[in-house]
């Protein structure tokens, strides 16, 4: 069900290359949500790091949106950069294909896959 990449980078070097990444592949970052941030706002310690990234592809979005709105409950993409422990950042994303699946939407099986394709070469490439 999940996507994961794990790296030794550090998790701000990780951010910054997480978004060229992005970039490099036409997806835009809408938001970073600091979860740790977040939480520490709202009166709850939470020792790790966890960021959200929210990221898109408008094309893929329109294509999608288009043809069953409903699926915008699912968007934008979201890939996790978080501290798992000794060392390691990882970033960790939802299939889109699986979340494809909840929504019975077979004309859009490959443009989840394209979607899908690019969020692990994207994932792959900040990692490395």
């Amino acid at each position: 069900m999940l996507i994961a990449f794990d790296s030794r980078k550090p998790l701000d070097r990780l951010a910054k290359d997480l978004e060229a990444a992005c970039a490099a592949h036409k997806f835009g970052v809408l938001g970073v949500h600091d979860l740790k941030a977040k939480l520490k706002e709202k009166g709850q310690d939470f020792a790790r790091e966890c960021r959200v990234y929210e990221v898109c592809n408008p094309v893929a979005a329109k294509r999608v949106l288009d043809t069953n709105l409903e699926i915008s409950t699912a968007l934008p993409c979201r890939i996790s950069l978080y501290d798992a422990g000794k060392g390691v950042t990882r970033l960790a994303t939802i299939r889109p294909t699986m979340l494809l699946d909840l929504f019975k939407t077979a004309a859009l099986k490959e443009v989840a896959k394209e979607v899908e394709e690019t969020l692990v070469a994207i994932m792959e490439e900040a990692a490395g």
